[in-house]
């Protein structure tokens, strides 16, 4: 009797056991599982991410719901391919790229999984998607891209005396490449003249600056990762000389340049964070196109707008 009582109280523990290890095993099941590739530290890109963790949150996804890895390649392609690497082992349920190397990286690393992207310009160009309506890859996403030709439009409008405008850029950045194209030809539509210069980090990002500068009567940048980092020496820069900077994203125009029409890179996370939640709710990445900024708005630095003697009537 008192055997069988023991046995009872054994079985009854054991059931215990299982039933704990079986919510454990449950609870690990609902934990998503979202891997984030970032190319370098800059504002933009920052707001990126935080908007899209945000949104992830507001849409329940926090706490014990969900587990992410986030790693910064600070601006190397060798981190990039590592880290990329290291994500594509994790088994993640989405991964984010920010950035168009990063995305690169990634969809190099794992075809596979799930990935969405942020703050690339032209995801075609780069090879990450076959086309922006049928992506034919794992990924999707968010482009950061404006239309060119109207930024460099409103440019001429806020400054109707530039004749010479000035370009810098990062050359190995695919992204860029793309923007400098179309804002080329958007100049030559307009009769203007063009000078560039190009950086391979930020270290160059002065004395390229300095150089345009004095032989241009305004600036136009790109959504350049390389000089998005370095806005506050552009900015420095176009004190010095007195020649105003158009960038092609509010986040640079904040930390240095004078205005622009452009975008909100929180807001481009949180759309972007729209595409990954489908995703894990079960939608496949094949029926998702890219999307583009769902709202472009007048971005303007006040201080700079001083400086330069320009009141809000003129750049609204």
């Amino acid at each position: 009797m008192k055997l069988s009582r023991v046995l009872v109280a054994v079985a009854a523990v054991a059931a215990l056991g299982l039933a704990g290890c079986a919510k454990q095993a449950a609870a690990k099941d609902d934990t998503v599982k979202v891997g984030i590739l970032q190319l370098i530290n800059q504002t933009g890109l920052d707001d990126a991410r935080k908007g899209f963790t945000q949104e992830l949150a507001r849409q329940g996804y926090k706490g014990s719901k969900i587990k992410i890895d986030y790693v910064n390649a600070n601006g190397d392609q060798a981190n990039l391919s590592t880290m990329a690497q290291r994500l594509a082992k994790d088994d993640n349920d989405v991964n984010l790229a920010i950035a168009t190397p990063a995305a690169q990286a990634m969809q190099k690393a794992d075809a596979k999984t799930p990935l969405v992207f942020t703050a690339v310009t032209d995801p075609v160009a780069a090879g990450v998607v076959k086309s922006m309506s049928h992506t034919r890859t794992n990924a999707t996403g968010v482009v950061d891209l404006v239309n060119i030709a109207k930024q460099v439009k409103y440019m001429h409008r806020v400054f109707p005396k530039a004749k010479t405008i000035g370009m810098v850029y990062n050359a190995s950045e695919q992204n860029s490449i793309v923007q400098i194209k179309d804002a080329k030809k958007a100049c030559k539509q307009l009769g203007l003249k063009v000078v560039t210069r190009t950086v391979s980090s930020t270290n160059d990002v002065e004395q390229a600056t300095l150089s345009v500068a004095r032989a241009s009567d305004a600036i136009y940048l790109p959504t350049d990762n390389t000089m998005a980092a370095a806005m506050s020496t552009v900015g420095k820069v176009s004190k010095q000389t007195k020649v105003p900077v158009v960038a092609g994203a509010g986040t640079m125009v904040e930390a240095g340049g004078v205005v622009t029409q452009g975008i909100n890179y929180k807001d481009l996370g949180v759309q972007t964070a729209k595409l990954a939640i489908k995703i894990l709710k079960g939608k496949k990445v094949s029926g998702l196109p890219v999307e583009t900024p769902a709202k472009v708005t007048v971005i303007k630095n006040e201080k700079m707008m001083q400086l330069f003697g320009l009141s809000d009537a003129d750049v609204e």
